[in-house]
């Protein structure tokens, strides 16, 4: 298996508000059927479905709480960082943890979407951002 990761799929509890609120935020959504969204995520795609379904195709029980994953979004500063925590609450999420220096070196906060997913927004010195967004580690 390649190191790679292709596909990140969120289980949801309502397709339109899910996909609404990622629009909110700039995404660009495709639906081939209007169950399913699919965003263009730099060399990936993040998929929004229907939660019990997801569960179901992944043959797992889904027991409601949090799955033990945190998606990540590195920008180039922490000026970056904080923009996109304004713009996700204005778009409906939570903001879980406000912009600030962290204990690794960088700058990071978190917000929370409307399906309880959340979302790391950091600024990581030891990191190379490029200029098509792709994160290189040094």
């Amino acid at each position: 298996m390649e190191q790679r990761l292709s596909l990140v799929t969120l289980g949801v509890s309502d397709i339109g508000r899910a996909r609404r609120f990622y629009e909110a935020l700039g995404w660009n959504g495709e639906s081939p059927d209007g169950d399913v969204v699919f965003f263009q995520a730099g060399g990936m795609v993040v998929g929004l479905w229907s939660r019990s379904k997801l569960a179901e195709d992944s043959a797992v029980a889904d027991a409601g709480g949090w799955g033990g994953v945190t998606l990540a979004h590195n920008v180039a500063s922490p000026a970056d960082v904080d923009a996109v925590l304004v713009e996700a609450e204005a778009a409906g999420a939570t903001i879980g943890r406000p912009g600030a220096a962290t204990f690794w070196g960088g700058y990071s906060g978190v917000f929370v979407d409307p399906d309880g997913h959340p979302w790391e927004v950091a600024h990581n010195p030891g990191w190379v951002l490029d200029p098509g967004g792709a994160v290189r580690l040094r």
